[in-house]
């Protein structure tokens, strides 16, 4: 069991320059650079970091997550050019990229250099690389100065974590060290796009949208795997496979009108009542006052994407500290933002989706 250290971070004392901050993440840096493990905020969600550069750290990831070792992990750096000596060539449209939407929730999939672990990529001849925008991220990357891997800084297969307390209630013991630094502001993990191919192929919708990178690069399509569960596949970049943020209670999506919706629910959920059970709705501010049984939280208001995806993963938290057995949940429309959050509903739920009538 290890001893692990909980350390409060201000970030916007850190961006300050607050000696005080700084001489925190100059002793997070120093676990990193001595082969352990630091669980860190970045604006999408927490991270679980160690040295990227080495595979007995890498090791202490996959083992403190109990995360399949075929599942890639994602690179973090500080600058464009510290991703040169990873990859075997930036592509144009990389650059492109990069300077566009770096820092940000934005990861890109390159051909990797003979530096890159196969820890990291699970075999793979790709590496997936971003550049994370929350100041605490960045500054641990530039003290330990290597890149550093991080997947999300959870149990594997459980929501993930937008709040130091959720990292400390999965990895607490488990990990050498955990910054406490505020909750995520985006929410979800970031947009992985496959720039090796073209067109670039988005295998992990994000806070990146298909639309904002349209903007940049002409066509971009989508890994028709994101469409439905696939067992079989071998992942190109992390949450392609397995059950991912999955609560303890089983998640059925509910989708089509809202006075369907609605009512679709709250039949269900009378059934549920009946045999004993215990139900859970997450519903829009605009919808959960017509719920009429079961408990119910609201993930937000409907006309506001943002605020949707930053509640998500916490909603799912808050139903584990409940006594409910099955969540019913309202679908979000799939457009923009709203396509990476269907794509964490349908991972949660094992793709159990209702069409209401």
């Amino acid at each position: 069991m290890i001893n692990t250290k909980i350390i409060e971070i201000d970030p916007s004392k850190l961006e300050e320059g607050n000696l005080e901050e700084e001489a925190k993440i100059k002793e997070c840096s120093e676990i990193i650079k001595k082969g352990g493990t630091v669980a860190f905020p970045t604006e999408t969600v927490y991270g679980l970091g160690a040295n990227g550069l080495d595979p007995f750290s890498i090791k202490k990831i996959y083992e403190a997550k109990g995360r399949p070792s075929d599942n890639p992990l994602i690179l973090h750096v500080a600058s464009i050019d510290e991703v040169k000596p990873l990859v075997k060539e930036i592509p144009e449209v990389g650059f492109k990229l990069m300077k566009t939407f770096w820092p940000g929730p934005l990861t890109l999939v390159m051909e990797k250099s003979e530096v890159i672990p196969r820890e990291i990529t699970a075999g793979l001849d790709t590496v997936a690389i971003r550049m994370p925008e929350h100041p605490i991220a960045r500054g641990l990357i530039e003290a330990s100065g290597v890149p550093i891997a991080a997947p999300s800084a959870n149990r594997s297969g459980k929501p993930s974590p937008t709040k130091a307390e959720h990292v400390i209630e999965d990895l607490s013991a488990r990990v050498d060290a955990i910054i406490s630094g505020g909750s995520s502001n985006v929410g979800l993990e970031s947009t992985v796009l496959d720039i090796t191919v073209e067109p670039p192929v988005i295998l992990r919708p994000g806070g990146i949208t298909k639309e904002m990178l349209e903007q940049v690069i002409a066509v971009v399509s989508t890994d028709p795997a994101l469409e439905k569960d696939h067992q079989d596949l071998v992942p190109r970049s992390p949450g392609m496979k397995y059950t991912h943020y999955a609560p303890k209670a089983d998640v059925v999506i509910v989708k089509g009108s809202d006075e369907g919706v609605i009512a679709k629910i709250n039949g269900l959920v009378a059934e549920l009542t009946a045999e004993g059970k215990n139900a859970g709705i997450i519903s829009t501010e605009e919808t959960k006052a017509q719920y009429s049984g079961g408990l119910v939280k609201s993930i937000g208001r409907r006309n506001d994407v943002n605020e949707i995806a930053s509640n998500l993963f916490t909603i799912l938290r808050e139903f584990d500290e409940t006594n409910v057995e099955v969540i019913f949940t309202e679908a979000i429309e799939e457009t923009g933002l709203g396509k990476a959050i269907m794509n964490r509903l349908l991972k949660a739920a094992g793709y159990r989706l209702i069409e209401a009538i």
